[in-house]
C-alpha cells in the first residue's frame, strides 16, 4: 500500500511538465549567457584553483567543486544509469548529455545566485535556494517551503539511494548482510559530519576526484578491450534517442524522461543542491563560483557517467524493459529482474572476470556514494541553518538531522531499490520543480553579474562584484564590503 502511493507521488512529480521544463530552463539559460557553458570553459578550469585570499571565511574554490562533485558522482552515476538504460533503453543517455549540456546553464546560473545572496554564520558561508528566494524574490514562505522540501530530501529521502546501493553491491559480491553494511556506513558518516563543513570538504577534495579518475581510467581499459564495438554503441545511443518509428517511437517519451530524470538525479543541475555548495566558496566575484560549479557538471555526466554507459552497452550487459514490463532486449550476460548495479559487474566483468569486477565496482561505489551522502548532509544543515540559524534551536536541529540521517542510511541498505529510489526521486523532483522556477524569475540578476564579469575582465582587470553598480539589493555580504 505504502509503495504504491509512493509510487504514484513519484509518477506526479515526474510527470511530462517537470520534464519540459527542465531542458527549457536549460535552453533559455543556455541561449541567455550566450552559452557561457561553452565560451568560458578554459576559465573553468583555470578558476578551479582561484580563491579570493582575502576572506578568510568559507572554503576554496577547489574544495567547494570537490564538495559538489561529490554530491554529483554516487550511485547515480552506476546504479542510476544503469535503470536508465534498463527501462529507458540506450537512447536515454543521450538524453543524459543534453540535460547535461544545456543544464550546465542552469547551473552557472543558481550557482551563481547562491554567490550574490550568501551570509556568513558562524565562521562559514551559507546560502542557496532559499536565502537567494527570500531575497532576492523577497518572498520568505516561499524560502521557508523550499528548506523543509531540501531537509526532507537530502535529509531523509536521498540518503537511503546512496546506501541501498553499496548495500546491495556488497551483498552481490561478498555476501556481507545489508544491515552489516548499512550499519558500517553509519558509523563512519557520523565521525565525519559530526566535524562539521570543514572536515566534509577536506574528505571531499580527496577522495572524489581521484575515485572520478580512476573509475575513468578504468572504463578506458575496458573500452580498448571492446573497441571494435564502441561505434556501434555509439550510433545505437543516437538512433534509440530520436527515432520515432515503431516499437522505439512508441518508448521515446519514456527514453527522454528517463535521460532527464537520472541526468538531473546524477548532475544536481537545477536541483538547487549544487548552489548551497557554491555559496561556501570564497571568490572575488559571484561569476567565477558559477562556472566552476558549471564544470562539475561535465564531469559528472560527460565523462563519468558516459564511461559506466558505453561499458554497459559495448559488453552487452543489459536488458531493456517497456513501461509496461514487457523485455524488448535481453543479453545472455544480464540477470533478468530489476535493472541496476549488476549491469556495471557484469560489463567490467568481461575483461577482469566476475569475482574481481565486483569488488572494483563494490569499493568504487563505496567511495562515491559516502561521499555523496556526505554532501546531502551539508545540504540539509545548510538548510537546517536557514530555518533555526538566527535561533538557539539550530543546534539541536542539526543533532536530530544527524541522527535521522544516519537512521536512513540503515534504513536504505535493508530495503527493496524500486522504493528507496521512488523517494529519492520525489525528494530531487520537488526541489527541483520550486527552484527552476526560483531562477527562472530571478535570471536577470544573475544575467547582469555575468555581464559586469566579462566588462570587467575585458577591461584587463581581475573582477571584484559590487551589487550596488548593477542595482542588486539585498546582497548583504557584499553590499558590507567586508574582509572574511
Amino acid at each position: 500500500m505504502i509503495e504504491h502511493i509512493i509510487s504514484t507521488l513519484n509518477g506526479w512529480v515526474w510527470s511530462t511538465p517537470l520534464v519540459v521544463l527542465c531542458l527549457l530552463a536549460g535552453l533559455y539559460f543556455s541561449f541567455g549567457t550566450r552559452f557561457v557553458q561553452v565560451r568560458r570553459f578554459r576559465e573553468m578550469v583555470r578558476l578551479l584553483f582561484n580563491t579570493d585570499k582575502h576572506q578568510k571565511v568559507g572554503v576554496s574554490s577547489f574544495q567547494a567543486f570537490a564538495m559538489a562533485l561529490s554530491g554529483r558522482v554516487g550511485t547515480g552515476n552506476i546504479v542510476g544509469v544503469a535503470t536508465a538504460i534498463g527501462y529507458g533503453g540506450p537512447g536515454a543517455i543521450v538524453w543524459m548529455w543534453i540535460i547535461s549540456f544545456f543544464g550546465a546553464g542552469s547551473a552557472f546560473t543558481e550557482a551563481t545566485l547562491a554567490q550574490i545572496y550568501k551570509e556568513e554564520h558562524h565562521g562559514e558561508f551559507r546560502g542557496g535556494p532559499a536565502y537567494y528566494i527570500e531575497k532576492g524574490l523577497r518572498c520568505r514562505w516561499l524560502g521557508w517551503i523550499f528548506a523543509i522540501c531540501a531537509v526532507v530530501a537530502c535529509g531523509v529521502f536521498l540518503p537511503p539511494v546512496q546506501a541501498n546501493g553499496i548495500a546491495q553491491s556488497f551483498a552481490q559480491t561478498f555476501s556481507v548482510a545489508p544491515l552489516v553494511v548499512g550499519l558500517a556506513i553509519a558509523l563512519l558518516l557520523g565521525f565525519v559530519v559530526i566535524g562539521g563543513v570543514s572536515r566534509i570538504a577536506r574528505w571531499a577534495q580527496i577522495i572524489a576526484p581521484v575515485m572520478a579518475i580512476l573509475y575513468i581510467v578504468l572504463a578506458v581499459v575496458v573500452l580498448v578491450v571492446h573497441a571494435a564495438d564502441v561505434p556501434a554503441v555509439f550510433m545505437d545511443m543516437l538512433r534509440c534517442a530520436f527515432d520515432f518509428r515503431g516499437v522505439t517511437g512508441g518508448v521515446l517519451g519514456t527514453t527522454v524522461a528517463w535521460g532527464v530524470k537520472r541526468g538531473i538525479y546524477s548532475n544536481e543541475a537545477g536541483q538547487g543542491t549544487g548552489p548551497i555548495v557554491a555559496a561556501a566558496a570564497k571568490v572575488s566575484h559571484p561569476v567565477k563560483q558559477g562556472l566552476v560549479q558549471a564544470f562539475s557538471v561535465y564531469v559528472d555526466t560527460l565523462l563519468v557517467c558516459t564511461a559506466t554507459a558505453v561499458m554497459i552497452l559495448a559488453c552487452k550487459t543489459y536488458n531493456h524493459y517497456l513501461p509496461d514490463g514487457t523485455l524488448l532486449f535481453a543479453s545472455p550476460a544480464a540477470e533478468l529482474g530489476e535493472p541496476g548495479v549488476g549491469y556495471t559487474i557484469a560489463a567490467v566483468g568481461t575483461f577482469l572476470g566476475q569475482g574481481l569486477a565486483g569488488t572494483i565496482i563494490s569499493f568504487a561505489l563505496l567511495f562515491f556514494a559516502f561521499t555523496t551522502i556526505m554532501a546531502y548532509y551539508y545540504y540539509a544543515e545548510t538548510n537546517i541553518v536557514y530555518l533555526f540559524g538566527k535561533g538557539r534551536k539550530w543546534k539541536l536541529a542539526v543533532w536530530i538531522l544527524r541522527v535521522s540521517l544516519l537512521v536512513m542510511v540503515v534504513f536504505g541498505s535493508v530495503k527493496e531499490a524500486k522504493l528507496i529510489w521512488d523517494l529519492g526521486d520525489i525528494g530531487v523532483g520537488t526541489m527541483a520543480w520550486i527552484n527552476i522556477i526560483v531562477i527562472l524569475l530571478l535570471s536577470p540578476q544573475a544575467l547582469r553579474t555575468l555581464k559586469d564579469y566579462e566588462r570587467q575582465k575585458k577591461a584587463g582587470r581581475e573582477p571584484h562584484f559590487d551589487p550596488q553598480v548593477l542595482r542588486i539589493n539585498n546582497a548583504i555580504f557584499w553590499q558590507k564590503g567586508k574582509e572574511q
